[in-house]
C-alpha cells in the first residue's frame, strides 16, 4: 500500500495500522514540505475519524464533534507536532458517557507517543474559555472538523470570529503585547545562532498572529514572501524531528549540518542564511502590520471626539484627512510615516529613495510600506559615479543615529539597498558563527554605523568614518581573508558612489586594518618599538589613524559585550598616542627597557632579602568585571610563569595582559623577576594578596600541585555535548618584533590554559619576556615574546620547535 492509499484507508484504524502507515509516510525521501505536512494531517484525520466513530457508537453518544485547533487545525503537521484536539459536545450527554468517549480518544493518541493538548467543551464554554485565555481564542481561529456533527463546529466558528472581530481594538493589542513579552524571553530569530524556530520573533508564533491580525478585519500584513517565509520555517522545524526523532523548535548547533542535508543545503551556514530570510520577512511583515493596527486604533479613538467638536457633517470633509508636512524634496511625513509626496515621481528621479531614507531616519518615522514599494517598483537606477547629492544622502541616513536601523531594514526588504549596493547581497543575512557577534554580517554593518554616528564630531572625516563602518565588514563571504578582501571592494564601491580617488585609498586602508588596532593592542608589546612603527607603516596619515581609532571602538562596540571594555579602551588608546606620536615625528616612545619602577625596585629587594616571592595588589574598576594590577617579584629560578599563572587560575583570576623582566639591583647578589599583571575576577571579588602569596610559595617549594588542581577544575566544567572546539594553533608571528620571538596562541579558552603555556616553555628553556592575552566568546589568543637564555630572539628552527612543543602540550 503506497502513502497517498495510507491516507484514505480506513480499513484499520487501530493504533498499529496508523503508526505504520505514518512511518511509511515520514520514510518518503521524495515527500517532504506542505505536501508531506498535509498528507500526515489527512492520515491522522483517518485514524482519529475511526477512533471518534468506534467510540460513539459504543458509548451512544450524540451530538458530539471531534476538532482540530492549532497548527493541525491548518492542516500543518510536523513528524513531532503536537495535537491540539476539542471535543465539543451540545452538553446533553451524560457527563460519563462524555468522559468514556473522551478516553477511546486520548488514550490511543498517548500509548502511540504522541503529544497531546486536549480539552472538552460545550460551545458556550468555548467561548467563555476564549473569552479569558488569548492562546485559546488563537487556536480557535484555525478549527477544522474532524469527525462527528460538523453543525456544532460551524456555529462556533461563527460565534468565535465574530466575536474577534467585535473584540478586535482590545484584544490586538494584547495580542501584540504577548508578542512584543516574547520576542524579550526568546531573542530575535535572524540573529541568534541556536534559533527557536517557533517562539522567536520572526518565527512560526508571529506568523500565527499576522494570521489573527487578518482574521480581524482591522489590518493585514504585507503577503509578499510571507507564505514562502512560513514554509521554510516549517520545512526546518520537519527536518529537525526527523533528525532528532523528538518535538523541538531549537535548531542547535550539532544539528544544522543533519538538518541542512534533510532540507537539501550545501551546509549549515546556508541553511541558517534561509532561515535568517524568512525570519527578517515575518518581522518586517510583523512590524508593518502591527504599525497599521495601532494606526487604525488610533484613528478609532478620534473619530468620535473629531465628530463631537466638528458636528455632524464635518467641515468641508476634510476632518479625516491625514495632515502632510514635508520633510525633503519629494517626501513628506503623514499619519505618523514617512511617504512619498503626491508630486513625487520615482521614474525621473533616481535618488529618490536616499532622499526618503535619509528624511524619514532624520525625523526618526518610519517609511511607509506602500512608498518602499513604490520606488522599488519604478525608480530608476543611479547613474555611475553617483551624484554628490546621493552620497551625501546615503551619508546623512547612515549618521542619523538608531533611526537608521529601521529605515535600512524597510528599504533592504524591498531589495533597494542590493539595487544600490549589489555587493550587499553576499552579507545579507550572512550568519557569524563566532558567539562574540551579536548580529549577523548586514545587520552588523548597519550597527557600527550607527556607533560611529556618535563619533562623527571626534573625527575630521565624518563621511568617511560612517561609510567605512557600513563597508568594513563587505569581504565576509569572499575566499581568503575578510579584511584583504574586503580592501578592493571596498575602494570600488568608493568610486562608484561618488568618492574621489585619495578618499577611496582611505576608505580601502580602513576595510583593510579594521582590526589593526585592537589586535595589536591586546596582542603585541607596546614597549617594543618595532610593534608601533609596524602600525605606524600600515596607518601612515594622522588623519587615517583618527578615523580607524573611531571606527575600532564603534566595530567592537556594535559587535557585543565580549568585545568591548575599558581594559580594550585604554590599550588601544596608548597605541593611538604612541603611533601619532611616531607619525607626527617624535621619536618611537616604546623603550626596550624601561626603567624599573619605585615599587618594582622595592619589591625585589625585599624578594632578595627574603627568598620568597613577594607581591602588591591594586583594585582597579573594569567596566565588565573587578580588575586589579597585580606586581610580583620572584627570587629569578625556574618555573616563575606557569606558577604564577596556575595560582591565579586557582583563584579564579582572568588574566587580561602579563610582563615579565629580570632586575638586577647595583650591589646586590643575584637577580629578581618581576611580573606585571592585569587580571579580572568574572565574579565574585578580588582575592586576599596574603591568600595569593601563601599558594605562590607552596606552588614554587612543590607543595601545591597546581596542575592537579587544575586539572580538577577543567573536569568539572564538562563540554556541551555535540560541540568539539578546533584544536588549538601555534605559531611563529614573524617580523613583529626585533627583541623577541613572538608565538601565538589560539585555543579554546580553558582554566589554567596559559599555565600549561608557560610550563611548556619553561621546559622547552626559553624565557617569556612579556605575555598578552585576549579572549573573545570561548577562544583565547595569546602572544607571548620569547628569548633565548640569553635574552636573544630565537632561531627560526629553534622557535618553530618551540611552537611544536606548546602545541603539544595544549593538544
Amino acid at each position: 500500500m503506497t502513502s497517498a492509499d495510507a491516507t484514505t484507508d480506513t480499513s484499520d484504524p487501530g493504533p498499529g495500522g496508523y503508526a505504520a502507515a505514518r512511518l511509511r509516510l515520514l520514510g518518503e525521501e521524495p515527500r517532504s514540505g506542505p505536501s508531506r505536512r498535509s498528507a500526515l494531517a489527512r492520515l491522522t484525520d483517518d485514524w482519529l475519524t475511526g477512533l471518534f466513530a468506534g467510540a460513539a457508537r459504543d458509548t451512544g453518544v450524540r451530538g458530539a464533534a471531534l476538532v482540530a485547533v492549532g497548527g493541525y487545525g491548518r492542516g500543518e503537521l510536523s513528524p513531532r507536532s503536537d495535537l491540539d484536539l476539542l471535543l465539543l459536545h451540545d452538553g446533553k450527554a451524560a457527563p460519563a458517557d462524555l468522559a468514556r468517549l473522551a478516553d477511546r480518544l486520548w488514550y490511543p493518541v498517548w500509548d502511540l507517543g504522541l503529544s497531546l493538548d486536549h480539552s472538552v467543551r460545550t460551545p458556550a464554554e468555548a467561548r467563555r474559555t476564549a473569552a479569558d485565555d488569548l492562546k485559546v481564542h488563537l487556536g480557535l481561529l484555525d478549527a477544522r472538523p474532524v469527525a462527528g456533527d460538523l453543525g456544532l463546529l460551524a456555529g462556533l466558528r461563527t460565534a468565535v470570529l465574530a466575536d474577534w472581530r467585535n473584540q478586535a481594538p482590545a484584544r490586538l493589542p494584547e495580542l501584540h503585547a504577548l508578542c512584543r513579552e516574547r520576542a524579550e524571553q526568546c531573542g530575535e530569530l535572524r540573529f541568534l545562532l541556536e534559533p527557536d524556530l517557533k517562539e522567536a520573533r520572526g518565527g512560526l508564533r508571529d506568523a500565527a498572529a499576522l494570521r489573527a491580525v487578518a482574521a480581524s478585519w482591522l489590518a493585514d500584513a504585507p503577503r509578499e514572501g510571507l507564505a514562502e517565509a512560513r514554509r521554510r520555517l516549517l520545512d526546518t522545524r520537519d527536518a529537525l524531528h526527523l533528525t532528532t526523532g523528538r518535538a523541538g523548535d531549537r535548531l542547535a548547533l550539532q544539528e544544522q549540518a543533519q538538518v541542512a542535508a534533510r532540507t537539501g543545503h550545501p551546509d549549515a551556514d546556508t541553511l541558517l542564511r534561509e532561515v535568517y530570510e524568512a525570519a527578517r520577512t515575518i518581522s518586517y511583515a510583523a512590524d508593518v502590520t502591527w504599525r497599521e493596527v495601532g494606526r487604525v486604533l488610533r484613528a478609532r479613538a478620534a473619530r468620535p471626539r473629531l465628530r463631537g467638536l466638528l458636528g455632524p457633517r464635518g467641515r468641508g470633509g476634510a476632518a479625516g484627512a491625514a495632515e502632510r508636512a514635508p520633510l525633503a524634496e519629494g517626501v513628506v511625513e503623514a499619519d505618523g510615516e514617512a511617504v512619498l509626496a503626491l508630486a513625487a515621481r520615482p521614474e525621473r528621479d533616481p535618488v529618490l529613495p536616499l532622499r526618503l531614507g535619509a528624511a524619514a531616519a532624520q525625523a526618526g518615522l518610519p517609511v511607509s510600506l506602500h512608498a518602499v514599494r513604490r520606488l522599488a517598483a519604478q525608480a530608476r537606477p543611479l547613474p555611475e559615479p553617483w551624484p554628490a547629492e546621493a552620497r551625501e544622502l546615503l551619508v546623512t541616513l547612515l549618521g542619523a543615529g538608531e533611526p537608521t536601523v529601521a529605515v535600512w531594514e524597510a528599504l533592504e526588504a524591498e531589495g533597494l539597498v542590493s539595487r544600490m549596493l549589489p555587493e550587499w547581497e553576499r552579507v545579507r543575512c550572512r550568519p557569524q558563527r563566532n558567539p562574540v557577534h551579536t548580529w549577523t554580517v548586514d545587520r552588523h554593518l548597519v550597527e557600527t554605523a550607527v556607533r560611529a554616528s556618535a563619533m562623527t564630531r571626534r573625527v575630521g572625516r565624518p563621511d568617511l568614518l560612517l561609510m567605512a563602518a557600513l563597508l568594513h565588514d563587505i569581504g565576509k563571504g569572499l575566499p581568503g581573508d575578510h579584511s584583504a578582501a574586503g580592501e578592493a571592494v571596498a575602494r570600488r564601491i568608493a568610486l562608484r558612489t561618488g568618492f574621489g580617488a585619495a578618499d577611496a585609498d582611505v576608505l580601502a586602508a580602513l576595510v583593510r586594518h579594521h582590526l589593526l588596532l585592537v589586535d595589536t593592542a591586546t596582542r603585541r608589546d607596546l614597549d617594543d618599538p618595532a610593534t608601533v612603527r609596524t602600525v605606524a607603516d600600515a596607518v601612515r596619515t594622522p588623519g587615517t589613524l583618527e578615523l580607524l581609532h573611531a571606527l575600532t571602538e564603534a566595530d567592537a562596540l556594535a559587535t557585543g559585550p565580549a568585545a568591548w571594555s575599558a581594559w580594550r579602551a585604554s590599550l588601544v588608546a596608548d597605541l593611538v598616542r604612541r603611533v601619532a606620536a611616531v607619525l607626527g615625528g617624535a621619536p618611537d616612545p616604546g623603550r626596550p627597557d624601561p626603567a624599573p619602577t619605585a615599587e618594582e625596585e622595592r619589591l625585589a629587594v625585599e624578594a632578595l632579602r627574603t627568598g620568597e616571592p613577594v607581591l602588591a595588589l591594586h583594585p582597579r574598576p573594569e567596566e565588565d568585571a573587578v580588575g586589579a594590577e597585580l606586581a610580583v617579584a620572584v627570587p629569578d629560578q625556574p618555573g616563575v610563569l606557569p606558577a604564577v599563572a596556575g595560582v591565579l587560575a586557582l583563584h579564579r583570576l582572568t588574566v587580561r595582559a602579563a610582563d615579565l623582566r629580570s632586575l638586577e639591583l647595583p650591589g646586590r647578589l643575584g637577580e629578581a623577576l618581576v611580573l606585571r599583571w592585569r587580571v579580572a575576577a568574572g565574579y565574585g571579588s578580588l582575592p586576599e594578596g596574603s591568600r595569593l602569596r601563601a599558594d605562590l610559595v607552596r606552588a614554587l617549594e612543590g607543595g601545591l600541585d597546581v596542575s592537579a588542581k587544575l586539572a580538577e577544575r577543567e573536569a568539572a566544567y564538562p563540554r556541551r555535548r555535540g560541540v568539539v572546539p578546533p584544536p588549538p594553533r601555534v605559531a611563529v608571528v614573524p617580523e613583529v618584533s626585533s627583541l623577541a620571538t613572538v608565538l601565538e596562541v589560539r585555543a579554546p579558552d580553558a582554566v589554567g590554559l596559559l599555565h600549561r603555556i608557560g610550563r611548556a616553555l619553561e621546559d622547552a628553556g626559553v624565557r617569556v619576556r612579556s605575555a598578552h592575552v585576549s579572549t573573545l566568546g570561548a577562544n583565547a589568543v595569546d602572544s607571548l615574546y620569547v628569548t633565548s637564555a640569553e635574552g636573544k630572539p630565537l632561531a627560526p628552527a629553534e622557535a618553530a620547535s618551540v611552537a611544536e612543543a606548546v602545541a603539544r602540550a595544549l593538544a
